[in-house]
């Protein structure tokens, strides 16, 4: 196994004068982690990005023996799986007798095979038989064979490598130190006096404040302060002091970085949020490793450490006598050629083959299961009916029910496109002094939008905003101030008061309340937007769109979409948001597509550039002909309450009034069926409610409440194809849907941008899912009960632990022993010819690295409905 980007990239061995800078080789060495964004800016990313030039297996390999922790699904999960029928044996079986086909063992198959089915399902080894006399006496004596069983040790930080020596402290306390300063380094908001010299970046700061911590010794500020006033050359020192080898300094950089990836990670964000951060990790190496060289060096060298080979002879020998049935003393009579096949096959089939045969036998038993779904009940009528409505969802898995529900209700079609429409912007809402990027985290904004109002009513608008705000910041003021805070209590106290009590014996009203009460004194009324060409300075971003851009987009997000020809009188952009109530992973529940917010800004947007007059003449010029009595509205899609809110309704035509009027009449029906579905699934919930959208409202506005919805989770498998294809299948709320019609894709280059985008972003969340179930205090986020918001920025386990990259415990949980979501990698479905999906892989080696690594899967549906499996 390749165990460093270094080694991938042959930097050892280089001249000195060829050998790559301390820059680049913390830059290639921040590939072992993702870089993590505000939580209120929350967006899904894989923690593994960065590393899909290995296969999964060998990222799971690297992160037990660095880490301790296990990629795999453990056995209880998988046990669950099981008694759940989500396991079919015979998929198990199939993935057994392969891996058995690649390996070459001088056994007799059937002996081979006995082995390892055993080992497959009887369980762990009892620790018992390792404590067997015979066992320990008969593994001294192969004990020379261990050393060509062994792999090459992966490089340890040497804070760590004192750990496992019983410094049971040295660990502890560097992370403890690093957890201090970068809290202080990045505080956005909750610090009332901000840490000194920031603007010089964090090691300078570090450099200048360290040597007055009274939480260190003298001797260690000392030698802080004496410490190079660059932070490259005070890594570069430090590695030397350590005794680090040229050819393993980025293996170590990886391993520091991996020890706190949650911190280190939101420095790797910085780096690539502004030019003058660039160099934010470099300096938090610098830190890190240069405390690490000071408290760890007065104790070099380390006492040798015992000799512990990972794959003892004594535990290969007892896998063959629990899953074996070959007696202890029957060894010392086997040839010795026998012996060692013996042992290799018992070392070869370990427990991370075991769990990688179990989940990919659950994820075939999945995608045969969604196959016979498919392929049974697929709407294969080519009859055209007149349609009142069509209605663009964002891919999101929590809009298939109800889009379901919607078709059913009426002559209504249903879209899936990615949440933001394709539109690369920036928004900036109304009286807001901040913008947001409304796309994938994956790409800039080259746009920006904002929201407007002629001068006569801004002036109005803006006055009431100063009120509320001016109260904000004088609340702030007097809680941050000695004096004022002693009155503060008495001041505020009756109001807060009621509120608490509003909010947590009356949670349905006193939400709404509060939202009316705000709304009325702002009075914001409809606001305009700048769509139009704004040239703004040299540094920013171009405010609104030429009129080639216009069309451009238009015609991108339509034929996207899949909605070039017979339009309905009505067309509904739905963007989609979350609501809840005092949680720090709100933006979590929001539109993946647009950097964690409400995709019902870029919804507006696109349907008001379809409705303008130019654009659609324009259009009809390249093809693409919008009847004139079809408008184009916009809706937001609120998926704690499965409903749609309009956010742009224009003048209508009559027969898109009668269309408007329909969908009015049939949304309360289609909302209570989709809230009757969606809320049993949550856990403490199996009372039937009268009123299930009040207890909809409940769970979003109830400040008490850990999980106002399941978000994504059990998300298993994304579809590319027409909508005929699931229509008729209860899909379970667990597949991202995206029309595609190849037969207007020849080139293969809308399929191309398919997978580059929506289908990335789906790998993400999928991953990210997966990664906080199967190790959700590493990368997820643990239990949001006793989860402590830190700095503005994220969260934290108590008041000292690494900054949390991942989902809570209670997003992917049904309860402390039970797993609501299955962590299966993302299933590809694609509805094309195969030699559509051929050339995809040619074309796209990123995409066809993440298939043959095992990082996503891959099927395709031909014309003829034949299920063809990549992986």
């Amino acid at each position: 196994m390749t165990t460093t980007l270094a080694k991938t990239l042959n930097w050892e061995g280089l001249p000195e004068e060829l050998s790559p800078t301390i820059h680049d080789l913390v830059k290639s060495a921040s590939k072992v982690i993702a870089p993590l964004g505000p939580i209120s800016k929350f967006a899904a990313r894989s923690p593994w990005v960065g590393l899909e030039q290995q296969t999964f297996e060998q990222t799971a390999r690297r992160f037990k023996e660095i880490c301790d922790i296990e990629l795999f699904p453990n056995d209880s999960v998988i046990q669950s799986a099981r008694d759940q029928g989500e396991i079919e044996l015979n998929f198990l079986e199939e993935g057994l007798q392969q891996w058995i086909d690649k390996h070459s063992f001088e056994l007799p198959r059937k002996v081979v095979e006995h082995f390892c089915r055993a080992a497959l399902t009887q369980g762990d080894l009892p620790s018992k038989l390792l404590e067997l006399p015979e066992v320990k006496r008969l593994g001294k004596k192969f004990s020379g064979f261990k050393l060509k069983l062994k792999e090459k040790q992966l490089v340890k930080p040497h804070s760590q490598r004192f750990e496992e020596l019983g410094g049971d402290w040295a660990l502890r306390d560097l992370n403890r130190h690093m957890i201090k300063w970068c809290k202080l380094f990045l505080d956005e908001s909750q610090a009332v006096w901000s840490m000194p010299n920031r603007e010089e970046g964090f090691y300078r700061a570090w450099r200048k404040m360290a040597p007055y911590d009274p939480d260190l010794s003298a001797e260690t500020r000392r030698q802080i302060k004496s410490l190079p006033e660059e932070a490259d050359t005070a890594l570069k020192e430090a590695l030397s002091k350590l005794g680090i080898l040229h050819s393993e300094n980025q293996e170590y950089l990886e391993a520091h970085l991996l020890a706190l990836p949650g911190w280190a990670g939101m420095m790797l964000w910085r780096t690539q949020q502004q030019i003058n951060e660039s160099s934010l990790l470099t300096d938090y190496l610098a830190v890190r490793i240069s405390m690490e060289q000071i408290l760890i060096k007065p104790y070099f060298p380390f006492p040798k450490q015992r000799t512990e080979e990972d794959h003892h002879i004594e535990s290969l020998m007892a896998a063959w006598l629990h899953w074996g049935g070959f007696p202890i003393h029957a060894w010392s009579q086997l040839p010795l050629v026998e012996q060692k096949a013996r042992l290799t096959l018992a070392w070869q089939f370990d427990h991370v083959i075991r769990s990688r045969l179990w989940l990919e036998a659950w994820e075939k038993t999945y995608e045969d299961q969604l196959m016979k779904k498919i392929i049974l009940k697929q709407n294969t009528s080519n009859q055209k009916k007149p349609v009142l409505a069509q209605f663009v969802f964002c891919i999101d898995v929590r809009s298939e029910p109800f889009r379901g529900k919607l078709e059913s209700a009426g002559s209504f079609e249903t879209y899936g496109a990615a949440g933001f429409f394709g539109l690369p912007i920036e928004t900036s809402k109304l009286g807001n002094n901040h913008s947001h990027s409304s796309l994938p985290v994956m790409l800039k904004p080259q746009f920006k939008v904002s929201e407007y109002l002629p001068e006569y009513q801004y002036k109005k608008f803006s006055q009431r905003m100063q009120a509320v705000n001016s109260l904000k910041d004088t609340f702030k003021t007097m809680k941050h101030n000695l004096l004022a805070s002693l009155l503060l209590p008495e001041i505020s106290g009756p109001w807060l008061s009621l509120q608490t009590l509003m909010r947590s014996f009356l949670p349905r009203s006193t939400g709404p309340i509060f939202k009316k009460l705000h709304e009325a004194w702002t009075q914001k009324l409809d606001v305009e937007l700048t769509l139009d060409r704004i040239h703004p300075s040299k540094t920013e971003l171009p405010v609104g769109f030429s009129e080639e851009e216009k069309v451009h987009y238009v015609e991108q997000a339509l034929k996207t979409i899949g909605l070039t020809d017979h339009f309905a009188p009505l067309v509904v952009i739905c963007g989609h948001g979350s609501c809840s109530t005092n949680n720090p992973y709100a933006s979590s529940l929001d539109c993946g597509a647009c950097g964690g917010t409400s995709s019902s800004f870029n919804a507006r947007v696109l349907a008001t550039l379809c409705n303008l007059p130019n654009v659609r003449h324009l259009l009809k010029e390249g093809g693409i002909s919008i009847p004139s009595d079809t408008i184009f509205v916009a809706a937001e899609h609120i998926t704690t309450l499965d409903e749609l809110h309009w956010v742009y309704l224009p003048q209508l035509s009559s027969k898109a009034e009668v269309a408007f009027r329909r969908i009015q009449t049939i949304l309360p029906k289609v909302s209570e069926e989709a809230i009757a579905e969606r809320l049993p699934k949550l856990p403490n919930l199996k009372v039937t409610y009268k009123n299930t959208k009040a207890e909809a409202v409940r769970l979003s506005e109830d400040w008490s409440e850990v999980r106002p919805e399941w978000g994504l989770a059990n998300n298993a498998a994304f579809v590319i194809g027409d909508r005929k294809l699931t229509q008729e299948c209860n899909l379970e709320g667990r597949v991202f849907l995206q029309n595609y019609n190849w037969k207007k894709d020849k080139s293969g280059s809308l399929l191309a941008n398919l997978i580059a985008g929506p289908a990335t972003v789906c790998q993400w969340i999928n991953l990210q899912y997966y990664a906080s179930t199967v190790a959700p205090h590493y990368f997820g986020s643990g239990n949001k009960i006793t989860q402590t918001v830190t700095a503005g920025i994220g969260v934290m386990q108590g008041n000292a632990s690494d900054l949390l990259t991942g989902l809570p415990w209670q997003s992917v949980m049904q309860s402390d022993q039970k797993v609501y979501h299955a962590p299966l990698r993302l299933l590809v479905v694609i509805q094309a010819p195969t030699e559509y999906v051929e050339r995809l892989l040619n074309q796209d080696r990123t995409f066809r690295q993440k298939v043959q690594n095992g990082w996503l899967r891959l099927a395709c549906i031909d014309p003829e409905g034949n299920w063809k499996r990549w992986s």
